[in-house]
C-alpha cells in the first residue's frame, strides 16, 4: 500500500512540476527570438566559472561561504534521493546498504554537509530578519519576497533536521535489532541525537523513521515544485543565463540594426544593408525584451547586490535594479496567468511594463555605469532593459527629461551637446 502511495505521490509532483515549468518556459518566449551563438567555448567556460563555480560570489567572503555550503550541501546531500526513491518504489530499507564501508562513508558524509546546511541557513535567516542588513529591506522586498525567503530557508532546515532524527531513529532500532532494519552502525551527527530518542517505544521509534522519511521525501518533491514560484529558480536557470550573458566590454551598448541601416544610406545611398525586422524601437513590454533577458528574470535570486552596488540608489533614487528585473518577472506572470483564463490568447489588457511597472523617474535615474551587472552573480544586466526603455521613449514617444531634450538640440544645431557654433568652440583657450 505505502509503495503504491509512494508512486501516486511521485506521479502528482512530476504533473505540477510539469505544468509549471510549461508556464515558465512560455512566458520567456514571450519575447524576441534571441540566443548569440559565438564564441561557444568562452560561454562555456563563463557558466561553468559564474554558475556552477559561484565565481562572482566571492566578492562578499563570508555570504558566498555559507552559500556554498547551502548549494553544494543540498545537492550531494540529495544524493541520497535515489536511495529513497528505490527504497519506495521497491519496499527496501536502506537499499544501498550493501556498499558497506563507503556506504557508511557516505552517510556520515551526508550528515556533516546536513549539519552545516542547517546552520548556515540558521545565519541566513538571522541575516534577512535581525541584523539590518539595507538591500534585504527595501520596499521591492517586503511582503512576498521577504516570505518566499524565509519559507525556503525554513523549509531547507526542517529537512535536514528530518534527515538527521531519521538517521537518529534508524541508529537506535539498530542496537534493538529490529527486523528489516540493517545494521549499518552509528552516523557522524545522528549518534549524537540518539540519547534524546533513547527512553522512546519501539513503535515510537518506528513512527519517527517512517515520519521523517515520508517527511522527507515529501518536502524534496514539494521543493522541487515550488522552486519554479520562487526565487529558487536560479537554481537551474543560472547556467542557461550565464552561457547567453554578454561578452562584450563592459558598458558596451549594442546598435539598432534599423537606425544603422539608415545611418549606412545616408552616408552612402548604394551602400549593402542587412534588411531587419522590427515591431519598434526599443521596450514598452515585454514582447519588445529578448527571451534571454525574460529568462534573467526568472534567475533572478533577489541576493539585492546589484541595488546595493547601484549609484543612484545609494544616492537616493527610486531605481533600484534588482525591482526592475522583479517588475520584468511579475508582469510576465500576469500575462501568462491571463492566457491561461483565455485559453492561450492573449488580449491587451491596456497595461505595460513601462509606467505601470517602471516607472520614467526609474528609466531616467540609471547612470549607466554597468555597476548592477558587475555585481550580480549571475552575469543578469538590467541596464540594459532600462536602455531599452529609454529608447522607446525617445524615439517612439520623443519624450526625455529637458536636460537630455536641450542636448539633443544642441547636437542638431550645434553638432555638439553644448549650445554654442562651431566657431566658438576653441574660445575658452583665449581666456
Amino acid at each position: 500500500m505505502s509503495q503504491i502511495a509512494f508512486a501516486l505521490l511521485v506521479l502528482t509532483a512530476a504533473f505540477f512540476i510539469y505544468k509549471r515549468y510549461q508556464f515558465v518556459r512560455g512566458n520567456i518566449l514571450l519575447g524576441q527570438p534571441s540566443g548569440p551563438t559565438d564564441r561557444k567555448d568562452e560561454r562555456v567556460r563563463t557558466m561553468l566559472r559564474v554558475a556552477l563555480g559561484q565565481g562572482k560570489m566571492f566578492t562578499r567572503p563570508f555570504a558566498a561561504f555559507l552559500h556554498v555550503i547551502v548549494y553544494v550541501g543540498f545537492i550531494i546531500i540529495n544524493i541520497e534521493l535515489l536511495e529513497i526513491l528505490t527504497d519506495g518504489f521497491t519496499g527496501t530499507h536502506r537499499a544501498f546498504s550493501g556498499l558497506g564501508s563507503f556506504y557508511h562513508f557516505l552517510i556520515n558524509a551526508f550528515e556533516v554537509l546536513a549539519l552545516l546546511v542547517l546552520l548556515a541557513c540558521v545565519v541566513f535567516l538571522l541575516r534577512r530578519n535581525v541584523a539590518r542588513i539595507r538591500r534585504f529591506h527595501l520596499a521591492e522586498m517586503k511582503t512576498w519576497p521577504k516570505t518566499d525567503a524565509n519559507l525556503i530557508l525554513t523549509t531547507e532546515i526542517l529537512l535536514m533536521s528530518a534527515f538527521l532524527f531519521m538517521d537518529a531513529a534508524d541508529g537506535v532500532l539498530q542496537t534493538r535489532h529490529i527486523e528489516h532494519y540493517t545494521q549499518v552502525g552509528n552516523f557522524a551527527v545522528s549518534q549524537f541525537l540518539q540519547p534524546l530518542l533513547a527512553g522512546v517505544s519501539t513503535s515510537g521509534l518506528e513512527f519517527i523513521d517512517h515520519f521523517c522519511w515520508w517527511f522527507h521525501i515529501v518536502g524534496i518533491l514539494g521543493f522541487i515544485v515550488y522552486l519554479s514560484y520562487s526565487k529558487h529558480l536560479h537554481i537551474i536557470l543560472a547556467f542557461p543565463t550565464t552561457y547567453f550573458s554578454k561578452l562584450q566590454k563592459p558598458g558596451s551598448i549594442y546598435n539598432v540594426k534599423a537606425v544603422t541601416n539608415e545611418v549606412k544610406l545616408m552616408l552612402n545611398p548604394n551602400a549593402e544593408i542587412e534588411p531587419v525586422e522590427f515591431n519598434r524601437f526599443g521596450v514598452k513590454d515585454v514582447f519588445d525584451l529578448k527571451r534571454t533577458q525574460l529568462m534573467s528574470a526568472y534567475s533572478c535570486t533577489e541576493c539585492g547586490r546589484c541595488t546595493s552596488e547601484c549609484p543612484a540608489n545609494q544616492t537616493g533614487k527610486l531605481l533600484s535594479p534588482r525591482k526592475v528585473m522583479m517588475d520584468v518577472r511579475d508582469r510576465m506572470e500576469e500575462i501568462g496567468n491571463a492566457k491561461l483564463k483565455n485559453n492561450g490568447e492573449w488580449s491587451d489588457d491596456g497595461k505595460s511594463l513601462l509606467r505601470d511597472y517602471i516607472s520614467e523617474e526609474e528609466v531616467w535615474a540609471c547612470t549607466t555605469c554597468n555597476a548592477c551587472a558587475n555585481a550580480c552573480p549571475v552575469n543578469i544586466n538590467p541596464m540594459e532593459i532600462l536602455v531599452d526603455l529609454r529608447r522607446y521613449l525617445i524615439m517612439e514617444e520623443s519624450k526625455s527629461p529637458e536636460s537630455i531634450t536641450v542636448m539633443f538640440n544642441n547636437i542638431e544645431n550645434n553638432s555638439a551637446p553644448w549650445a554654442m557654433p562651431a566657431s566658438d568652440r576653441a574660445n575658452w583657450i583665449n581666456e
